[in-house]
């Protein structure tokens, strides 16, 4: 495996520094440790037993396997930022998270976020709250537009590579944008290259949404 650059790092420093300063300020227990394997367990100690459930209840056949999937999480506001927390206990493998946008005060009344958090970038926001969530967790943090050329380039270039086997394609892609243009770019990304996705949105008054699970090649595309 190849060695940490200089800038992974100086990054895993400063996440580190961060900790400590925010367990200084307000007392903030340490993030738990990645527990290594998934006990079926019933116990209080135990965060996934009531997930292994799933498994005893033949719902799901390998419920540990969730470790080894991507998903991409694209918007990381009302939709997004709660589908990450949700994935993260859930013990996803890899989240990819893209977002241009940044924390505000007025973010509060309905976002994981933090006061101490505004003016950050969502993404890096998200990543510092999901981590007391969970200790060891993988996440590549996208702060970019991904409707402009070269970010949507990009975007490709790592819903078709950045899985947690590096080269290999992620095994999910989550729109929880609020706009028409970032649908269709995600739409137009994930037509080319097969890649299966959901569609998610939720109406201005709040009291409904959808979900549309979309298969390039089987079902209908957005557009």
């Amino acid at each position: 495996m190849a060695e940490p650059s200089r800038l992974e790092q100086l990054e895993r420093r400063v996440r580190e520094l961060e900790e400590e300063l925010a367990r200084e300020r307000g007392g903030r227990p340490a993030p738990r440790a990645r527990i290594e394997s998934m006990s079926p367990e019933v116990t209080d100690s135990n965060p996934y037993s009531r997930l292994m459930a799933l498994k005893r209840m033949g719902i799901v056949k390998d419920y540990e396997k969730i470790r080894t999937f991507t998903v991409a999480v694209v918007g990381v506001g009302g939709v997004g930022s709660v589908t990450a927390e949700m994935l993260t206990r859930c013990g996803i493998g890899k989240l990819l998270l893209f977002d241009y946008d940044k924390v505000e005060l007025a973010n509060m009344n309905r976002l994981f976020f933090q006061p101490h958090q505004a003016g950050l970038s969502k993404v890096q926001a998200a990543e510092h709250t999901l981590r007391y969530n969970l200790k060891k967790w993988v996440s590549k943090l996208h702060n970019y537009n991904i409707t402009t050329l070269d970010n949507f380039e990009h975007f490709m270039d790592r819903i078709s590579n950045g899985a947690l086997e590096e080269g290999k394609p992620v095994d999910l892609v989550l729109s929880c944008v609020d706009n028409f243009e970032a649908r269709m770019a995600i739409n137009t990304a994930c037509n080319e290259l097969g890649q299966i996705w959901m569609e998610s949105g939720v109406s201005e008054n709040a009291v409904s949404g959808h979900i549309q699970l979309i298969i390039p090649g089987e079902s209908a595309c957005f557009a």
